[in-house]
């Protein structure tokens, strides 16, 4: 049905209301002692006309406008800066990069990810140091030596289980909560006393546990105002399943919910971050031991994020919890694919990448590296 002139109106004012209510800045940590000597946050790019260039020796960065009016954020950074941001993400959004501004990101090693509106890495730019042969070549024999892939696998598979006891230990009490709970600790214990001697045994006690884990977020309500203004699908009062309606496939991509959106966004973030750090210390992120390898699949990026997706889920599942979310927050495409507002988008990625920033980085499980055989050079 063809929008009126009158709902296109209505439509661009909620997503302007929105988009304010989300702008607002996070609150800051409380910290005790003296300032840092360097103020290392991500900074999250968004929305139309966003510009990184080179100017008079200083990085000077231009967010977008997603919203008008709106009073364009500006950034400059000099070299070595102490509130040099620790990565760059931009969020979907246009504008212009210039060569010298790539240049520049590099000499700082500052690293730059691009992630689209549904929520999927598209682009990495690190300057992070090369591989390291010495780590590869260990990789790789732990790979080919099925005893020690499946130590590491089930090291993983562990951490992950772990986790999501934790996060399922923040829903509200009921049957299916107690149940998936039981089924992780049981799982956890079957791991630990006797360990599947093949991947395909191992994957079989992981997808259970995924499936009694989502399923305990079955029926969990998702708050909204102002429906009377706008109607949204009645499917997106409450989550269903991560499977998105829109997929002729059981798959996760082209999130037909808020809460998938949502979720599809910050793993999008965990990936760009793993990817990062298994760079920055020398591994190849094409070698795995849990996910097969292929083509364009980054097998041990998708090895090191299982442990901490439990992680990300909290923190949106957090934002869930605290916010009561308008019509104006997300949009439906012709497709009907579920898109975030920019704004929310931003705060979402923001929120996220504080938190990862303020705890330790457990991305690669030291467990796991000892089991890797060490290779003289």
């Amino acid at each position: 049905m063809e929008k009126t002139p009158d709902s296109a109106i209505c439509d661009d004012l909620d997503w302007l209301e929105r988009c304010r209510y989300w702008s607002a800045p996070l609150p800051a940590r409380k910290r005790i002692g003296g300032a840092p000597r360097r103020a290392h946050k991500p900074l999250v790019l968004a929305g139309q006309g966003i510009g990184l260039r080179v100017d008079q020796g200083t990085l000077l960065i231009k967010d977008g406008f997603t919203h008008c009016p709106q009073v364009q954020a500006v950034h400059r950074f000099f070299p070595r800066d102490r509130n040099m941001p620790s990565r760059i993400i931009i969020l979907d959004g246009k504008g212009h990069i210039t060569v010298d501004a790539l240049t520049w990101l590099g000499d700082q090693n500052v690293p730059l990810a691009r992630i689209n509106w549904q929520g999927h890495l598209t682009s990495l730019l690190s300057g992070a140091a090369g591989p390291d042969y010495r780590r590869i070549r260990a990789q790789i024999a732990a790979q080919e030596d099925q005893k020690t892939a499946i130590r590491i696998a089930v090291s993983l598979v562990s951490t992950k289980l772990r986790n999501s006891v934790e996060t399922l230990q923040g829903l509200a009490p009921s049957d299916r909560t107690e149940k998936a709970i039981e089924a992780q600790r049981k799982s956890i214990k079957e791991l630990r006393c006797s360990p599947p001697k093949t991947l395909a045994g191992l994957l079989g006690i992981e997808g259970r546990c995924a499936l009694a884990y989502f399923k305990a977020w079955q029926g969990l309500e998702v708050r909204w105002k102002g429906t009377g203004r706008k109607p949204i699908p009645n499917d997106w009062l409450k989550f269903d399943t991560r499977t998105s309606t829109q997929s002729t496939k059981p798959q996760n991509r082209d999130a037909s919910h808020p809460l998938n959106a949502m979720l599809n966004y910050a793993y999008a973030v965990l990936e760009s971050r793993v990817r990062l750090e298994i760079v920055a210390q020398g591994y190849d992120p094409m070698i795995g031991y849990l996910h097969t390898f292929s083509k364009y699949r980054a097998a041990f990026v998708f090895d090191l994020m299982e442990p901490l997706r439990p992680v990300v889920d909290r923190v949106v599942l957090d934002l869930m919890r605290s916010e009561a979310f308008e019509p104006g927050d997300f949009t439906i495409t012709k497709d009907g694919v579920c898109r975030l507002n920019a704004q929310l988008a931003k705060h979402l990625v923001s929120k996220f990448m504080n938190t990862l920033e303020g705890q330790s980085w457990p991305c690669l499980p030291t467990s796991s590296l000892r089991m890797m055989p060490k290779c003289r050079a």
